[in-house]
């Protein structure tokens, strides 16, 4: 009984973090969006909110619209943007103190812009109180992926595979070895950068057959990361999805951190190609191999068994 409180308690976490992440991400792109509009179309935006169009009106207009794309550009480029919500929730006042202070031209439009204003601010402050929450738990050098690709296979199938653990370096080109240490436990090696070797301890927090799998890192594990891989029957019976959602701190230290951030593609690239593997061991039972990714430097796409003699 403690061990589903503890699966189930480990699943609201991680579901409760994902919404927050995802809405987030939702207020970014609407900063961005409202923002382009209060700089390109400040007169539309005027009218729109029921205030008068003054050239002083579209000066602030425009300042707060560049304000906003910033806001959007910070949350959507940072991993744990809890200071940037913050910057939203305090542009939401300002918002607010403008659109009681300025001159109204359409009373009924300035009393629906002002109660969006105070939803949009209430949205704010639950999200920006959240990650707040979060960030104490999760460095903000975090990284996240999500990746998905189509296995004919049957859910069943592909979930049994995939826990069991030690087959996991089979296709996944960066570990090394996965041993189990205990029921929900095991010991995790892989490829660190520049050579390395990277060790964690890793405890499976949610399991639910066929369905899904979370985990996260243990104390004083080497890398810190925590993931959920999900299994659902892709229609018309094509086999699985499967989706990999992880979520990692790069080791190695600030610099470390910020080439992994200019870098954020290559492990989104890795993951990738891990699933691709994933699907071929299952489809065909090896991963096939090109020529190309056998042959070092240019070679022919097909090599010929002998050269013809040359026709003089």
């Amino acid at each position: 009984m403690r061990g589903n409180l503890q699966h189930n308690s480990g699943s609201h976490r991680m579901a409760n973090r994902d919404f927050y992440e995802r809405l987030s991400g939702g207020l970014g792109w609407f900063s961005i969006a409202l923002g382009v509009a209060e700089v390109a179309a400040p007169s539309r935006v005027a009218a729109l909110i029921g205030v008068r169009d003054e050239i002083k009106t579209r000066k602030v207009l425009r300042t707060y619209g560049l304000r906003e794309i910033a806001s959007g550009v910070g949350i959507l480029s940072e991993p744990r943007p809890a200071r940037w919500v913050w910057g939203r929730v305090g542009g939401d006042l300002l918002d607010l103190a403008s659109l009681t202070s300025a001159r109204h031209t359409h009373k009924t439009r300035a009393v629906v812009a002002t109660a969006a204003v105070l939803g949009v601010t209430a949205l704010d402050v639950m999200c920006a109180q959240q990650l707040s929450e979060d960030g104490g738990k999760h460095s903000s050098r975090r990284r996240k992926i999500v990746s998905s690709i189509t296995v004919n296979r049957p859910p069943d199938e592909v979930y049994r595979f995939w826990t069991d653990l030690e087959r996991l370096p089979s296709f996944m080109k960066h570990l090394e070895s996965v041993q189990r240490t205990g029921p929900q436990t095991s010991h995790w090696k892989a490829k660190g950068p520049f050579g390395t070797t990277v060790e964690w301890d890793a405890e499976i927090v949610y399991d639910e057959p066929n369905r899904t799998i979370a985990w996260r890192s243990l104390e004083g594990s080497d890398i810190h990361n925590a993931g959920r891989v999900t299994f659902k029957e892709a229609p018309n019976g094509r086999g699985t999805i499967v989706t990999v959602e992880l979520s990692f701190e790069p080791p190695g230290g600030p610099l470390t951190a910020h080439v992994a951030k200019l870098l954020r593609a290559v492990p989104k690239l890795q993951i990738h190609d891990d699933l691709r593997a994933f699907k071929q061991i299952m489809e065909v039972g090896e991963i096939v191999h090109s020529d190309a990714s056998i042959f070092p430097g240019m070679h022919p796409a097909q090599p010929p068994e002998r050269i013809p003699a040359q026709v003089h």
